[in-house]
This record gives structure tokens, sequence and C-alpha cells, in this order.
């Protein structure tokens, strides 16, 4: 279900002064091209997962400025007549491609691109990136913490420590896209079909006169799945045991082996091996151990070395803010306009080389293997290119541009996906629950070595022959011309 929220107005207000001046020099009917893409993976990983499609589709949809928007910005007294007026009428007419929701995603290649005339593709800058950075760096963050798990469950609650009302709604949107099993936000299940879990809070438990009382009361008003929090006074005092004498008094009489306890402090390694011991000499095998407690997928990831028993994991504020790396850093850049139906390549230039971008308007393809079905690289082409997939293929080595590899058995895979052609939607929108499939089938297709957490190997991204010569080209263009 798609959130109906009107965003217009949340723009930098630049894009409303530029806009203006487009509209007053003339070009507010020229043709651009502008490509999304980010720089570096967070946290030093081999990928990253894109995400956040779903809100720029709905926003695009509803872009309208209302009569109160244009009597605020008329108060700024500074945007023409002529241009509010536009504004008073505006609607998006140009084309999106994007990839889809979950697919994993590397640096310097576009992952989503927009055709329009000049105002239009300026004036939805901010909340194309805004979206896409955040959502794609939560699912990328989840992606880490569940892969660390080793098929555990994630369970996503960070809501209350999120940065924001969005941030936790679609915060755990993306981190279910990401892999999560679950969220602690309810009003990301309704709205979004993100399956909400949730247990007892400390509170529960000191709300009845005794912790066994609390531990009873539970089971019976939640037999199936109730998952007890053992740690409010004295885990191995009084919690354990009470947990166990309330399962077998009122759950396994009942033939009912679906619960759990949840620690939620100290040395989880340490203690969640002592519980299962306890717990299998007590007969309860069955008995799940959850854990929580400002997790990562680093600590998870050692927690698991050092033999902890943990079933499944709950994963508050390092997801849900992506504590360790917490900028995406994706930008929405110019590559080219168009006069008379001619695309016009153009180049921005910087004295740091990652930040000279690929010019023209452009295709994104993965090359996969044909025999293991892995995906070996990323060819980044000119729109108008076309790819004689009978010939093998050449990629130059990223970190060695001398160096290159030569696919001989592949499948080539248009990643860029037609969203919206002339201002009508044409893209059919997976639900979330597509989309998680659909991100751990692709994360599955790349080798374990790109998937690593240290030291990852890089994956290919290649420009095509034409590409790199017309970016060369370009480059010794503007050098002359200076």
């Amino acid at each position: 279900m798609l959130n109906e929220t009107n965003y217009t107005m949340l723009l930098d207000y630049y894009e409303l002064t530029m806009s203006n001046g487009y509209f007053l020099s003339g070009k507010s009917e020229e043709i651009a091209y502008f490509d999304v893409f980010f720089r570096k993976i967070p946290d030093g990983g081999g990928f990253a997962i894109a995400a956040g499609l779903e809100q720029i589709i709905n926003y695009i949809k509803n872009l309208k400025f209302t009569k109160e928007d244009i009597a605020f910005l008329k108060g700024k007294g500074i945007f023409d007549d002529k241009f509010l007026e536009y504004l008073a009428n505006f609607k998006f007419t140009g084309d999106i491609w994007a990839v889809p929701e979950g697919t994993p995603i590397f640096p310097g290649e576009p992952i989503l691109t927009v055709r329009g005339k000049s105002c239009e593709t300026q004036l939805i800058e901010t909340f194309i990136l805004l979206t896409i950075n955040h959502q794609s760096l939560i699912a990328t963050k989840a992606n880490r913490i569940v892969r660390a798990a080793e098929g555990r469950p994630i369970m996503e609650f960070g809501a209350r420590r999120a940065q924001g009302i969005d941030g936790a709604i679609n915060g755990a949107r993306a981190a279910f896209i990401g892999g999560c099993a679950s969220t602690s936000c309810t009003i990301s299940d309704r709205r979004f079909g993100v399956p909400a879990a949730g247990t007892m809070a400390h509170s529960w438990v000191q709300m009845f006169d005794s912790e066994y009382d609390a531990f009873v009361a539970y089971c019976k008003t939640y037999p199936h799945g109730a998952t007890l929090l053992i740690d409010t006074y004295d885990i191995f005092g009084s919690g354990i045991k009470n947990a166990i004498k309330a399962f077998k008094e009122v759950l396994v009489p009942q033939g009912i082996n679906d619960f759990g306890v949840r620690i939620d402090s100290g040395d989880i390694a340490y203690i969640t091996k002592k519980l299962r011991r306890i717990l299998n000499e007590e007969g309860l095998p069955q008995c799940k151990i959850v854990v929580s407690n400002s997790l990562d997928e680093r600590i998870i990831a050692d927690l698991i070395k050092q033999g902890a028993e943990i079933d499944s994991f709950g994963v508050g504020e390092r997801l849900i803010t992506s504590k360790s790396e917490p900028v995406f850093g994706g930008v929405y850049k110019l590559v080219a306009t168009e006069r008379e139906g001619t695309v016009i390549p153009k180049i921005k230039i910087s004295e740091n080389p990652e930040k000279i971008t690929n010019p023209g308007f452009k295709k994104l393809y993965r090359i996969f293997d044909k025999e293991t079905g892995k995906a070996q690289a990323d060819l980044i082409t000119l729109r108008d290119e076309t790819i004689d997939t009978s010939a093998p293929l050449e990629i130059f080595d990223p970190q060695n541009t001398w160096k290159r590899k030569t696919f001989e058995s592949y499948e080539l895979r248009e990643m860029l996906q037609p969203i919206f052609e002339g201002g009508k939607l044409v893209y059919q929108m997976p639900t979330a629950k597509e989309s998680k499939e659909y991100c751990l089938s692709q994360v599955e297709s790349l080798w374990d070595e790109v998937k690593r957490f240290e030291n990852p190997h890089t994956y290919y991204v290649d420009l095509s022959e034409k590409l790199w010569d017309l970016k060369h080209e370009l480059l010794r263009f503007n050098r002359k011309s200076k």
C-alpha cells in the first residue's frame, strides 16, 4: 500500500531558484538527463542494496503545487509570476528508469535515470536522493546483518531510536527488503506488509507482583510463540527458573512447543551457552533463545564464532540508523541534454577523479555466467549501443585497467527498468515481500568473495569502449578549452 502524502515542497530551495532561472532564460522546455549513482559502499562492503523506488513512484504520482504552496513562494518576492503560474499547473511528464528494489548495486553505475524538461528534472532531485540514500543505506546494513546471522532470523526493532517518523516507517520497510524477517513497527506492517512482531518489555514483568506471575499471565494470553524476557531481575537466580516453570505448567501440557526466552543484557555468548544447557537438561530443547542489546553484523558474527546458542536476533539502533556509517552518499548529476532529438552528452570534471561523471544517456547491463548463474561484472554502455552476445565480451579489471577479463559463455541482463514514460507509470511495483525475495536471490548470485565483510573482492564495473572514448574525448575538449 502506498503512502499518498504530497511531498512536492520537500525540495532544496536552489531547485526553485534554478527552475525559475530556466523559465526566464527560455530553457524550461529543454530536455535534460540526470543519473543517480553513489561513490562509496557503506562499511567497506562489497556491494550495496537499492531501495526506495516505491516511495519515489508515489511521490511522482502525487506531484502538485497547492494554492498554499504558490502563495508561500509568491511571498518570497523573487519568483516570476509566470513561473508561479507554471508551478500551479505543474505535472511530471518525463521518463524514469531504475533498477528494481533489492538489486545489488555498485559505485559509479546509474541506478536511476530521469529524462524530462529541465524544470521537471530539477525539482524532483531532493526527494529522489533522500529516498534512495536513506532506504538503500538501511537495506544495505540490514543485508549485512542478515548475512552475519547465517540463517537465523533478524527482527528489526529500532523505531524508537530511528531518526524521525519516516526513518522508522520506511527504515523498517528497507530493512525487510534487505532480508530482515520482521519489524516492531506496526504501521510498516499495515502500510507495506512487513510482518510486525514483538514480545514484552521489562515493564510487563515489573507490572506483576512476581516474575513468575508475569510469565504465567503472558503464556496464558499468548500461548503460541510466547517469548519471555528473563533478565529483568536475575537471569539465573530467578529468570530462567520462572520461565521454565511457566512453560511446563501452562504450555507443555497443551502440547505447545513454540516458545522461547529473550535476554537483553550481559555476556551474550556465555549466557546463551549456559541457558541452552539448562533448557536441554530440563527437557526443553525446543525452547528458542532470542537475544538483543546493541547488536550489529560484526558483534553477531563474533557471537556465532564464539559458539553462542542463539536462535534469532533483535537488532535496533545500529540497524535503523546504520550507526557505523550513517550516510549513503548517492548523487544526482546532469549527464546529457537534448535538442531537436539529438542527445548532447555532458560531463562534470573534478580535481577528485572519483567525482568525474560518466556522460551521456546510458544503459546498465549485468553479466551472468551461464554455467554457474553467478554475476560476473556490470557494463555501462551508451543507450544506442547494441552488444553482440554471440561474441566474447571483454571487461577491464577496475583496479588494474591494463588487465582484462574475457567472458565466453554469459548472459546479459539489462538492469534499468522503465518506470515512467511520458509521465505515466508503466511499472508494476512488487510488494515488499517480493522485493525481499528478489534481493536475497540476487545477493545469492554474487560470489562469496564479493560478500565477505573484510577486504571484499572489488566487483567489476566497466564502461563500454564507446562510452570510454566519449568520456575521454570530453575530458580532452575541456582541457583544451580552459
